[in-house]
């Protein structure tokens, strides 16, 4: 309504250039606060200013045509009202514009000097805190006796958590000092998290291991399959090997956060995947009649190998890949190729193993 009534009264206001505001606002029957509301909103626009000319001294409204200095333009850009000067539309715009440009264009230099004082006091000190948190060092280490040595120090000196994802079982004769250690950091205050696979967790001396561990405090899980040997220790360190097909392998030796981060997100996605120790699903029956093909077709994808190669490495066509596959996921009981790959990892079908017969 407000835009109505100002557009309204400035039409009015040009069309009839002898009458003075509030004789325009009157016939228009506006009440004093929507004439002083539009009066306002049309100064704002700078579709009316204060008049430039002079009524004469016996005090009639008297029109005037002024020519604006803006444009150069006659009647169309000033029209002198009784106590009013209605600005032509085009006029009203360039000047708004122009007073936008200025404010800006102000603004601009203002910020300006700002960021230049800013960076001329503050600089050093803001380069120089986020220096350190950009540190990363990456070391390969094939010396298992520095590796140990490594591990040993970072795990002595840890003050918030320890998480560690292992492949196979403990040895037999490590698995005492490990218990020191692991009551140790639990009295420190330490988490202690820890990821072993199904198959090393059904081994007879790994029972007993696992249930001591837990019984001191430590946080177990237990997964169909285990990607890595894997060390986090706080947000600092990490230590994996560089081949995750091969333990034996070098060890990479990772520190800073800035990539130790990449590595928990890995080992957070991992441990929300395996089951808490203790609450084990039961053994799954299947996977007897598979033949050799069928086993090998279903090992070379669970490696991520695709079915053109499976094809080729097997010396058939793409067609018989998909059978086999089908078939597999038949036997297993599976309704896709991942839920197959998981139950073939619980099975132990993935390395050649049966469930029946752990590892030594």
């Amino acid at each position: 309504m407000g835009d109505d009534q100002a557009l309204a009264l400035y039409q009015e206001l040009r069309g009839t250039p002898g009458e003075s505001f509030d004789r325009v606002a009157a016939r228009l029957e506006l009440t004093e606060a929507e004439r002083d509301s539009a009066h306002a909103e049309l100064v704002a626009l700078g579709l009316i200013e204060p008049a430039t000319a002079t009524a004469p001294a016996t005090g009639t409204a008297t029109a005037t045509t002024a020519v604006c200095p803006d444009s150069g333009r006659a009647p169309d850009s000033a029209v002198t009202t009784s106590g009013t000067t209605v600005v032509a539309p085009d006029v009203a715009l360039l000047r708004l514009l122009q007073h936008e440009r200025d404010r800006l264009e102000n603004r601009l230099a203002e910020t300006s000097r700002a960021q230049t004082t800013l960076e001329t006091l503050a600089g050093p000190f803001l380069r120089a805190g986020l220096e350190p948190a950009t540190d990363v060092e990456v070391e390969i280490v094939d010396d298992a006796d520095r590796i140990r040595r490594e591990l040993a120090d970072v795990t002595a000196s840890v003050r918030g958590s320890v998480q560690s994802m292992l492949t196979g079982s403990v040895r037999r004769d490590e698995m005492a000092a490990a218990l020191e250690h692991d009551r140790e950091q639990i009295a420190r205050g330490v988490a202690v998290q820890a990821m072993y696979s199904h198959r090393v967790g059904q081994v007879p001396e790994m029972i007993q291991y696992l249930a001591e561990r837990a019984a001191l405090g430590v946080e177990i899980r237990l997964s169909p399959v285990v990607p890595m040997n894997m060390v986090l220790a706080d947000e600092c360190f990490a230590l994996l090997p560089t081949d995750p097909r091969d333990p034996d392998s070098a060890a990479i030796l990772a520190r800073g956060p800035g990539l130790v981060r990449s590595y928990r997100a890995l080992y957070a996605y991992c441990w929300q995947a395996a089951t808490p120790y203790g609450q084990e699903e039961p053994p799954q029956n299947g996977g007897d009649g598979l033949t050799e093909q069928q086993r090998a077709a279903l090992r070379m994808l669970a490696s991520g190998v695709k079915d053109e190669q499976v094809a080729r490495n097997l010396g058939v066509s793409l067609r018989t890949v998909s059978r086999l596959i089908s078939e597999v996921m038949q036997e297993l009981g599976a309704a896709s190729r991942f839920e197959a790959g998981v139950k073939a990892a619980r099975l132990g079908l993935l390395d050649g193993e049966s469930p029946d017969q752990p590892p030594a």
